[in-house]
């Protein structure tokens, strides 16, 4: 995208796109030109002028309706920005996209361009909605990315690819779970070294090695001014005098180094895509898709013995907007599943959040998250014998209410009421074995944190015979205890408790505790703990 900084400011600036614009930038103690539009380059103003050489060409100001040069401050950062949100964009094409540059961005296609026609199909309509966008593009396709770097920046004629003969896409087409780089080996660039690729860069100057400016000029300055210069030299010379960096981006540029694109984001272990002839727009056409695209992915997830725990689904809209993230919809599971089935009715839940507009043209479904699922034992007569049917119904309940408002208490290694419990996923394998011994109850709720009560006892070791909790007094009829639980010596706050059970005269049950030991002159703390019943 060479006028990445001036087609942005036109896209906010009405009239300047068809007006010679200059991006400028500080730099070493001079204004110079960092980025033009159209209208400037074709008066003659180029990037690297100083800003009193492009006024002596156009002349003019910053201002907006003044003749001659608009110039205005570059913002490196607001760009480096807007680049990333198109690459982000370009995810509707490939996962793999990551910024490449100051002004450009990588795709990686392997595996992707059937679903769009092809590869020439793919860079056209690419090149084209940038282009109704608002911005200019170059765009080359090569085995590496390497070459296709140079190739966009440094061939002298880029070709248009066109739709006419690729076709028209089926209805629905997906990708396969797409090997790593490494899988993928480097037969086909080996292979075609001798013939396109090379035939491709040699021609190209040395800069589109994206070597150092020190290394291109002292490359020059023997004669070596472009890539095809380099294979007539031994290797051995070329590292002596200008460095192994030379050899490692030719190698890198013909495909004998692997160079993986490291995308913008992690890629998901399963991912799968549909890319439509029309968009779609009603519930049930989307509802159709979706379940295509879980049947797809679910059987991709059984050849590595996988479930899913978690899914997003993105919707690209026809006019989704470069500034605009696709719509999102995500679901998580609390353990691996792959019954497309399952998954579905969860997805179900939220189809309707999506709003499609004039229409969805790209539909991507990705697991992003999965665990190992082996075949499932079945009973004898046919039934599940795993815990299925309770899996899809906390499935449901944490999509609905949030995967945090589904849980269950395990039990935790501690003596303390209020920390001997702790919140688990509900399908959690944690045995659900308690520490307390069984013949010392327990009360059915927990005050959190204890409440302090006004306490009487006959004695400092007796219970109380009666306490006030919330304003209210209650006699005490029947008490059993004290169970004594000291505090953990590995924490530094607590001190010892002794527990009593209650009943009052009324029937009701509470579980009181005294705080620390007796000491003479000093009044005894009392809690409320817990209730029984």
């Amino acid at each position: 995208m060479p006028r990445l900084p001036t087609d942005a400011r036109a896209r906010r600036v009405p009239g300047l796109h068809d007006r010679p614009s200059a991006a400028i930038l500080a730099e070493r103690g001079r204004l110079a030109v960092v980025a033009v539009n159209r209208a400037a380059e074709e008066a003659g103003v180029l990037p690297g002028m100083t800003l009193a050489d492009a006024r002596a060409i156009l002349g003019g100001g910053g201002g907006g309706g003044e003749p001659g040069l608009t110039t205005f401050d570059a913002e490196p950062e607001s760009d480096a920005r807007l680049l990333e949100r198109i690459a982000a964009w370009c995810t509707r094409y490939t996962p793999w996209t990551a910024p490449d540059g100051p002004d450009g961005v990588v795709l990686d296609i392997t595996g992707c361009a059937h679903l769009f026609g092809g590869e020439e199909a793919l860079v056209a309509d690419l090149r084209a909605r940038l282009a109704r966008a608002g911005f200019e593009s170059r765009a080359a396709l090569a085995d590496t990315p390497a070459a296709a770097w140079g190739l966009a920046r440094f061939a002298p004629t880029l070709t248009l690819p066109r739709f006419a003969g690729e076709g028209t896409p089926p209805s629905f087409r997906e990708a396969a779970n797409r090997p790593s780089p490494a899988q993928r080996g480097r037969e086909g660039p080996a292979k075609r070294e001798g013939g396109g690729l090379r035939a491709l860069i040699d021609p190209l100057p040395i800069a589109a090695l994206r070597l150092p400016p020190a290394t291109i000029d002292g490359l020059a300055a023997v004669g070596l001014r472009r890539i095809g210069d380099l294979h007539a030299l031994p290797r051995a010379t070329l590292a002596a005098r200008f460095g192994r960096a030379v050899l490692l981006r030719l190698d890198q540029a013909l495909g004998r180094l692997d160079e993986p694109v490291s995308p913008r984001l992690p890629v998901p272990p399963h991912g799968v895509r549909l890319a439509f002839p029309e968009p779609i727009a009603t519930a049930e056409p989307i509802a159709r898709a979706v379940r295509h695209l879980l049947d797809t992915l679910c059987a991709g997830l059984e050849k590595t013995g996988e479930g899913a725990r978690r899914l997003v689904l993105e919707a690209h809209r026809v006019d989704r907007r470069l500034e605009d993230p696709p719509q999102t919809l995500a679901i998580g599971t609390s353990r691996p599943v792959r019954d497309a089935a399952a998954l579905m009715r969860l997805f179900a839940q939220k189809l309707d959040r999506i709003e499609p507009g004039p229409g969805i043209e790209v539909l991507v479904l990705a697991a992003t998250e999965a665990g190992p699922l082996g075949a499932v034992q079945r009973a004898l007569d046919g039934g599940a014998a795993d815990e299925s049917e309770l899996g899809e119904l906390v499935d449901r309940l944490g999509n609905r209410l949030g995967e945090r408002a589904v849980l269950r208490l395990v039990p935790r290694e501690s003596w303390l009421p209020e920390r001997s419990v702790a919140a688990a996923p509900a399908l959690s394998g944690i045995a659900a074995t308690s520490l307390w011994p069984a013949d010392r109850p327990r009360p059915v709720r927990l005050l959190a944190p204890p409440e302090p009560i006004e306490a009487v006892a006959r004695v400092p070791d007796d219970p109380p015979i009666m306490f006030r909790w919330r304003g209210t007094l209650h006699r005490v009829r029947f008490a059993d205890g004290p169970e004594r639980i000291e505090a953990e010596w590995w924490r530094r706050e607590g001190e010892v408790r002794d527990y009593y059970r209650v009943e009052d005269a009324d029937g009701r049950r509470f579980w009181v505790f005294r705080q620390g030991l007796y000491r003479p002159g000093v009044k005894a703390q009392w809690f409320l703990h817990g209730f029984f019943g």
